[in-house]
């Protein structure tokens, strides 16, 4: 079994792995969509809305509130797809982590 002092080591690598990553899902790009690709939204994977592309067609004052859905859809998918990088990028810090069998991270 592992001394005080491993332990702590091992914590604090994980920590600073944990930093790293996070760090990282700032930098990973995800896009959203709604109605076909009418209107897509651009997003880190730490949840940061970059921009929004919204079709000339949906521009008409009879649109307004498909818009308005397609637009909350869209940010909706791009924050489901924000979920997942991050998901997969923490999964892949916490297999690079020395941790004990069946210690997971509260992630």
């Amino acid at each position: 079994m592992p001394d005080f002092d491993e332990i702590m080591k091992l914590a604090q690598s994980a920590q600073a792995e944990l930093q790293k990553a996070q760090d990282n899902l700032d930098q990973i790009e995800v896009e959203g969509a709604a109605g076909g690709g009418l209107v897509k939204v651009h997003a880190t994977a730490k949840g940061r809305i970059l921009g929004v592309e919204i079709d000339e067609s949906l521009l008409a004052p009879s649109e307004k509130t498909m818009l308005e859905d397609l637009v909350a859809a869209a940010i909706n998918d791009a924050r489901t797809k924000a979920d997942a990088a991050a998901a997969g990028e923490m999964q892949k810090m916490q297999s690079s982590l020395p941790l004990p069998p069946g210690f997971k991270l509260p992630f």
